[in-house]
């Protein structure tokens, strides 16, 4: 196995545009069936967030619970072992506030998709 230096697999667990969305809203509401944290996410597609969760799940971060019952229900929480990295979440919140603040005291009113220099993401 290829040797990977800790920022690598620290981005692995939570690259992508939606990640930190999901997890903090878990965070936040605990125990969310699909559709609810849809709802919780404007903008996310099924597939995307599919893709997301399961991707959490493969890390051990979110608990995916399927009920034997008819229609099916599967609900979504964040382990123990996710919720070591609650503090970061909001960390990152926290300074994500922050930097807004200085852009718009930069640059005025601060929309990041007129921004020529952010990525485009989908």
């Amino acid at each position: 196995m290829k040797h990977q230096c800790n920022s690598e697999k620290i981005l692995q667990v939570f690259i992508g545009k939606w990640k930190l969305v999901v997890l903090f809203q878990l965070l936040e509401h605990g125990t969310l069936r699909f559709n609810e944290l849809q709802r919780l996410i404007p903008g996310i597609t099924k597939r995307m967030l599919t893709m997301q969760l399961r991707e959490l799940e493969y890390h051990s971060i979110v608990k995916r619970e399927i009920y034997p019952v008819v229609p099916p229900k599967v609900e979504y929480s964040i382990t123990e072992y996710g919720q070591t990295v609650s503090p970061i979440i909001y960390y990152m919140k926290e300074w994500g506030m922050e930097h807004t603040k200085v852009l718009e005291g930069l640059h005025g009113n601060v929309d990041e998709t007129e921004n020529p220099l952010s990525p485009k993401i989908d």
